[in-house]
């Protein structure tokens, strides 16, 4: 998989469908959740595109701090249902937290992760803070690395 870092206005139409329509199949469709996917963040976000054959796989988008946490934060992680199995969301989560390393300076990392997903990125250095909340009705933990 090859990763891409781009500013909002640095993607073309073409990816940017790609990556919305990526979001959708898996945030709305796949589980069954009817939210507001284009909250007007888009635009303040570093977006870690990552593509296998010209096909966007895995997707993330990475904020400094004070964007949308106190502290650098990763949203909106996503894989491909059909290319779960190769490990992509690590690639991706990897490049991410270097993204953040390099184009924000700081290593302190916020997430908002699904709860089933705790043992996934506790993987990556993640520490759970906080009580369980639901984000759109599925459960949620928050999760700091620093």
């Amino acid at each position: 998989m090859e990763i891409d870092i781009k500013r909002f206005s640095e993607l073309n139409t073409d990816e940017l469908y790609d990556i919305l329509q990526l979001r959708s199949e898996v945030f709305v469709v796949e589980q069954d959740c009817v939210y507001q996917d284009l909250d007007g963040k888009d635009k303040k976000a570093l977006h870690i595109i990552g593509r296998k054959n010209d096909v966007i796989v895995a997707y993330t988008r990475v904020f400094k701090a004070g964007e949308y946490f106190e502290e650098a934060s990763i949203g909106r992680v996503v894989v491909r249902k059909n290319q779960r199995s190769f490990g992509y969301g690590e690639v991706i989560m990897k490049a991410s937290i270097k993204a953040i390393e390099t184009s924000f300076d700081t290593k302190t990392i916020r997430i908002s992760a699904q709860q089933y997903l705790m043992k996934f990125y506790s993987s990556l250095g993640f520490q759970v803070f906080g009580e369980g909340y639901l984000e759109d009705g599925i459960p949620h933990i928050g999760m700091i690395k620093k």
